[in-house]
Parts: structure tokens; C-alpha cells; sequence
């Protein structure tokens, strides 16, 4: 068996080689490098490896490292890329591990790099060749901008194991439900024209300013229908974001586009929401004899809800000493229980200070996951 590299030998591979995913292809670059180095330290302590580029992206790709024989095994699942970053805004790089103050500073540092190094870690003492259930390691290409390594496991209906835990940062504490999310694009098209007659054109921003409104009411009409007190903002969201429209001030405006995204609860239809915001958008739209198209900025990630008296639920409750909560982020949960797995969240480090300037984890919070993640692997798979 090849020597593996210190923890924070590899936290600093992982850190240093960029994996940022973006929907802007001038800031998205590939994870296989990362992909590569996690294959081989994961094969060096006897896993099998199969790497799963992504359909129609030779430059990305899912790790998949298993071990053991059976069914109903563990999952410890993450994701390679980070969201960009303005270097000009952190005080360190944020491509080198640099340890300040009891901290461990760089981009993906918290989500979540580190917690491959950490998996590794925590395998340390344990004698894999005595394993009773399989253990499979996920590194999933994406999650950031479009989830597309999740889906493409979903899609490829693998048989992985019966209980997940992703490690996205959660301060260690359990969580077993977030809100689910889309985000769209409408496009309002009218007739420009001199501003000194309204007759001679069809105001897009005026249009548009009667679509908010639509937009506000039913809003208010989802807070009124759909709670639930196990989040802290405990009704759905939805958020105006960004609005353009025409050119000058002495000109009717043509066009008008609108961002928004909401973020919806588990047990609320998204498809069913979706298209019921677009049938009143319509419906002002035509009104007001304006053009009207849409846009899906992110097609969406449905909301996670595992049982509270699920397994997996009820063994990090009493390995962490902590009552499972919920949280307002999203991940590839959703999918991995689409695919018959019980899913929890729990990892190292503060969502708080992801995708940040100077995103940092705890020293900690490294020491506590070693041993906690040791003991999930124990409880599953000895």
C-alpha cells in the first residue's frame, strides 16, 4: 500500500488546484484534478474506483470509490467545485492552505474540501478489509451551478448504498431537512417610442411593475398556505433579484426582464408552483398586450425531508448528541434520496462563511469530525 499524504498535505492539494464551477464559462474550470488525486489516495487504502465524466463535459466528472460486499451500506458523499472568487476581496490566497489563528483559511476550505481529507482520516485505524457493510465514497462534479454530478448519478440508477451523509458544512450537527429552490428569467417585450406620447408605444416597465405586484400577492399567498417551524425563516422565499429595462428616459420602454427565485419547502410541487407563477405572469402579460418568455435560470433542487424517525436520522442524534434541525441551503440530498437512500446533512465548518471572502474552517472542526465520522463508519459498516 502506497504512503498516503498528511491531512493537511491533502488539504493543501485540494485547496490548491482550482475546481470552480460556474455558469459563466469564462470562470468554470474543470475538477478533474481533483477528481485524480481523490482516486488515487482512495485506492490506496484498497477502495474501488470508477470515475463517471459528466455527458457532454470531458472536463468534469463524479468519483465513485466503494469498498465491501452487500447491500444497505454508507455513503459519505461531497462535492468538488467551489463557486468563484474575487481575489482582490481576500486577505490570503485563496488557493493555499494558510493556517491564522486557530483557523485553516482558502476557497472550498469549508464547502467543502476539506471533508475528503477528513474521510481519509478518519480510516485510519479502521481495518477495511473487515468491513460487514459496503462504504462508498461520492465526489460529485457541479453542485454549485447545476447539480449535474448528482443528476447524472441519479439518472445512472446505481445501487450505492441504503444511508447517506453529505458533508456540507453544518458545524457538525445533523440536519435532515432544507428548503428546495428554482430560480427564472421574464422577459417582457412591448413597443419603444417617444416618451411625449404614450400612444405611440407599449410600456414593458410599466407592465412589469404590474407583474410584481401579481408576483407579491401570490407570494403571499404561498407564506399564508405553506409553513413550517422547523426552519428559522419558516415560509417559502421568493426573491426579486435583479430588473433591466430600457434605455433612456425620453424613450418608452421596449423591454423588461425580471430575476427571481424562490425557495420552497419539502412536501410544496415545484413543477405545480412553477407553472402557476407563469400563468399569472401570462395572464398580466396579455392583458396588457405585452410579449411575454421565460427563461429557467437554474431548473431547480427539490426539498429534502428525511423522517425524524429515520435510521440514519436517529444514529447522528445520538452520535452527535444534537436534535437533527433544518436549514435554508440547499444540496444534492434531494437526489440521493430520490435514489432510495436515507440522507442527512452534516459536516465541518459554518455555511456562514462559505462562499465568502477569506472562507475559513475551524482547526476544531477538523479535530472533532475525524473521530465522529470514524464512528458512523463503525455503527454502518463493522
Amino acid at each position: 500500500m502506497a504512503k498516503l499524504p498528511s491531512q493537511i498535505e491533502m488539504l493543501e492539494t485540494l485547496i490548491s488546484n482550482p475546481s470552480i464551477s460556474s455558469n459563466h464559462a469564462h470562470l468554470d474550470s474543470s475538477n478533474l484534478a481533483i477528481i485524480n488525486h481523490l482516486a488515487e489516495w482512495f485506492e490506496n487504502i484498497g477502495f474501488n474506483i470508477e470515475i463517471q465524466p459528466l455527458p457532454g463535459q470531458p472536463s468534469k466528472a463524479n468519483m465513485i470509490a466503494r469498498i465491501g460486499d452487500g447491500e444497505d451500506g454508507l455513503v459519505l458523499s461531497g462535492h468538488t467545485d467551489t463557486v468563484p472568487c474575487d481575489e482582490s476581496l481576500w486577505h490570503f490566497n485563496p488557493f493555499e492552505f494558510t493556517e491564522k489563528g486557530g483557523r485553516f483559511y482558502g476557497l472550498g476550505s469549508s464547502d467543502m474540501k476539506s471533508f475528503f481529507a477528513l474521510i481519509i482520516s478518519s480510516l485510519a485505524d479502521v481495518n477495511v478489509s473487515h468491513l460487514k457493510k459496503p462504504l462508498t465514497i461520492l465526489a460529485t462534479a457541479d453542485e454549485e451551478s447545476s447539480m449535474a454530478g448528482a443528476k447524472a448519478l441519479l439518472k445512472d440508477q446505481s445501487k450505492l448504498g441504503r444511508y447517506c451523509i453529505i458533508g456540507e458544512p453544518t458545524l457538525l450537527k445533523p440536519v435532515r431537512q432544507h428548503k428546495g429552490i428554482f430560480m427564472e428569467s421574464i422577459r417582457l417585450i412591448g413597443q419603444s417610442g417617444h416618451s411625449s406620447d404614450p400612444a405611440l408605444g407599449n410600456n414593458a416597465l410599466e407592465g412589469m411593475h404590474e407583474i410584481i405586484q401579481a408576483i407579491i400577492d401570490y407570494r403571499d399567498h404561498l407564506g399564508s398556505r405553506f409553513t413550517n417551524q422547523n426552519f428559522a425563516v419558516p415560509f417559502p422565499t421568493l426573491n426579486l433579484g435583479h430588473i433591466h429595462g430600457g434605455d433612456n428616459p425620453n424613450r418608452i420602454c421596449g423591454q423588461c426582464e425580471l430575476h427571481y427565485d424562490l425557495r420552497l419547502l419539502p412536501n410544496m410541487p415545484m413543477e405545480n408552483i412553477k407553472n402557476n407563477l407563469r400563468d399569472i405572469i401570462s395572464e398580466v402579460a396579455q392583458h396588457r398586450k405585452l410579449k411575454c418568455e421565460f427563461t429557467s435560470l437554474f431548473d431547480g433542487t427539490p426539498a429534502l425531508s428525511t423522517p425524524a424517525n429515520s435510521t440514519i436520522v436517529k444514529v447522528a442524534e445520538q452520535l452527535t448528541s444534537t436534535p437533527s434541525n433544518a436549514v435554508v441551503f440547499a444540496t444534492e440530498g434531494p437526489y440521493f434520496s430520490q435514489m432510495g437512500m436515507e440522507t442527512i446533512i452534516l459536516g465541518p465548518g459554518n455555511i456562514d462563511v462559505a462562499h465568502q471572502p477569506d472562507e475559513f474552517i475551524e482547526k476544531q472542526q477538523l479535530e472533532l469530525a475525524v473521530p465522529l465520522y470514524r464512528q458512523f463508519i463503525e455503527h454502518f459498516c463493522l
